[in-house]
This record gives structure tokens, sequence and C-alpha cells, in this order.
């Protein structure tokens, strides 16, 4: 069966980019509105030694007590010449889950536009759906873990504004083929949110390369996984320059405090550091899933680009609970669809996946 294109038949990719008008996409509300204009939006070179009594601050000074950037322009800067994207690419948030938000909420319109996201995957596109009162349309993912592009195109109507593919992806940690993500994003008449929350962790290339290729491309990253930052809330949006504008106007004037940014900033900028933990969370994780391979109980160990493993056990409920009575935390997955009977386990420290390798022998 061929699903006609939502373009029209025999048109191409060239012709689909070039139609795209993201102006079309956008809540009429929100393209008529006009952002709010805080006092270090209108000023903006603060860090010169001037006397600021613009913001109503208090003026003893603690560290603290003046409002952060609400551009967040240091961290932008460094992430902009890293990245190869113009600053007015990039939109940070507090955490992934807020840029996420602001999406939903700059293009979807409340109980009328749809969505749709590709189960089993991260659970805060279907309670952002909700949350927005915007119908989630599922599509599940072939038994091999990747986008079953037919029943994708085939969901697609008027009122279908954004797509959300997570790759690599969570919970099952395989990236997805990029012959498919390549036909959803130019085939989807909205645009196509990819979700690399991960991808330092795969040698698969981000798709942030192909930015400047495809206007309706929103990538969403983070440095709560490979940076070790989850305690700061950062979440990170690329895309063209038009979108972080539309994004701009809704998102809260200091979404971003100053403790997270002068955290942030260092870390953005040793990349060593990064590559080391990588490094050594790549090492343990082929440790670890060796080791599981040889647990008589362990069914299957699926193959990850991500800094967890996804297993499948004999039973997953009395597995978890009996790594609970021995002081180790995973997370049973068996509830989401095609994981029945699975258990996610984050690549921890050395000594911890040995505590862990120990308590699922003793099993």
């Amino acid at each position: 069966m061929t699903v006609p294109s939502p373009w029209g038949e025999g048109q191409n990719e060239e012709k689909h980019m070039k139609d795209f008008n993201i102006k079309e996409l956008v809540r009429e509300n929100v393209a008529k509105m006009k952002p709010y204009s805080s006092a270090r939006d209108e000023f903006k070179d603060f860090q010169r030694d001037m006397v600021f009594l613009d913001a109503n601050e208090n003026p003893f000074s603690n560290g603290v007590n003046r409002y952060p950037d609400p551009q967040q322009r240091s961290l932008k800067a460094v992430l902009a010449a890293q990245k190869g994207v113009l600053e007015s690419q990039i939109l940070l948030g507090n955490g992934s889950d807020e840029v996420l938000d602001l999406i939903f909420r700059a293009f979807c319109e409340p109980n009328k536009d749809n969505v749709i996201t590709l189960p089993p995957t991260y659970g805060m596109y279907k309670v952002l759906a909700e949350t927005n009162a915007v119908t989630n349309k599922e599509v599940l993912l072939t038994h091999n873990f990747q986008p079953d592009l037919e029943n994708i195109l085939g969901s697609i109507d008027k009122n279908t504004k954004l797509l959300f593919l997570c790759s690599p992806n969570n919970p099952t940690g395989n990236s997805f083929s990029k012959e498919k993500v390549k036909s959803i994003i130019q085939e989807f008449p909205g645009l196509v949110v990819i979700d690399e929350a991960y991808i330092d962790f795969s040698k698969k290339k981000s798709w942030l390369r192909k930015l400047h290729k495809y206007p309706n491309l929103i990538i969403t990253q983070t440095l709560s996984k490979a940076y070790g930052l989850a305690g700061i809330r950062l979440g990170i949006c690329y895309a063209s320059a038009d979108i972080i504008s539309i994004l701009n106007k809704i998102k809260p004037p200091y979404n971003v405090n100053q403790l997270t940014q002068e955290r942030a900033l260092p870390h953005v900028i040793g990349q060593e550091i990064l590559e080391q933990e990588v490094q050594s969370i790549l090492e343990e994780r082929t440790e670890l899933m060796r080791a599981l391979r040889g647990l008589p109980f362990v069914k299957k160990v699926f193959p990850s680009d991500a800094n967890f493993i996804l297993a499948k056990v004999d039973d997953a409920d009395q597995r978890y609970q009996q790594l609970i009575a021995k002081g180790i935390v995973v997370r049973n997955r068996s509830t989401q669809p095609l994981c029945e009977n699975t258990l996610r386990f984050t690549v921890g420290a050395s000594e911890e996946n040995e505590q862990l390798i120990e308590a699922l022998q003793n099993l």
C-alpha cells in the first residue's frame, strides 16, 4: 500500500521545503502577540559597570541579587560556535520539558490540533499534549523499535502540527533509521521534533547538521545526561531563527536562572571532561550488556545507543522487587507498549555496576 503524500502526488522534497511556511503553523494569537520586554531585554549590555535602577532589584550584592541575562548570551555563544549554528537558532529552557511545552503552546491550538508520538517513547510528550488539550495520536513503533512510516503518514490530517521522534529512543535505547527519519521530515507537513537527549552516547551523527536543509526540523538536547548536570535543569532547542523567534515570544523572561547559567558554562566549554566521562560510560555499558546476556532469567538484551540498557526478563515485577530488596533501583518498563517484562538499567559508575551484576547473579 502506498500512502499518498500530504503534499500531493509527484511533489518532491525540494518543493516540500520551498512550500513550508512557519506562519501557517503558528497559533493565530501567538502570531499577533507582542512579547513581554523585561528590563534586561531593553538594556542588554548589563555586564558594563553601570548603576542599575531599572528592574526594582535589591541593590545589596550577594551574587544573585540581579536578574540573569534573559537570553543567556554567553552560553549561547559557546554552543553556537561548537554546533555550527547561529545564536538566533538556539533557545534555552528550564530543562527540555519546558522547551517541549513551549513548542506545544506556540503551535498547537487547544481542543483542535493534534500531534503524533511513537510509543514506547518518552512519556512527557503525552503528558504535555494532555496538559495543553491537544490530541495525541499514538503510532506504535515496529517490533524492532523503528518508526512505522506507512501508519505515521496515514495518521496525518489537516490539524496535525507536531511529530516527536526520540532518537536514541527512551526506553528502548536504539537510534532510528536515518532513511526513515529523512522520509518523515520530508513528508510531514508540520514540525518534526527530534529529541536527542542521548545523542552524546551514540555513534550516529546528530540531525543538527541538517538543520539548514529542513525548515520544519526542531532538535532538542540537554545537559542532564552526558554532561552530568541533571540538577541544574538546562534544555536546549535548535531550530530556524523564525521558529526560535516564535518560541521567544512566549517563554518566561528569566526562565534560566543565574546559577544554572554560571554552572553550565564551564561544563559546556570543558569538552575534554565530557568525552572522558562518555567513554567511561560506554565501556561500562559493554561490560554490563555482557553480564546481562549471561544471566539465565534474561531473555533478551536490546542494542543501545544510550547510557542505559533495556532487557527482557522472565518476570520483571519480581526481579524489580528483588533488586529493591538489595538496595538497587532500576526502572520497570513493562507497562509500556512492546516492552512486556522489561527492565531498564542505567549504566552507573564501575563500582555501582559491579554491585548490580553481583546482585543479579545472586537472585
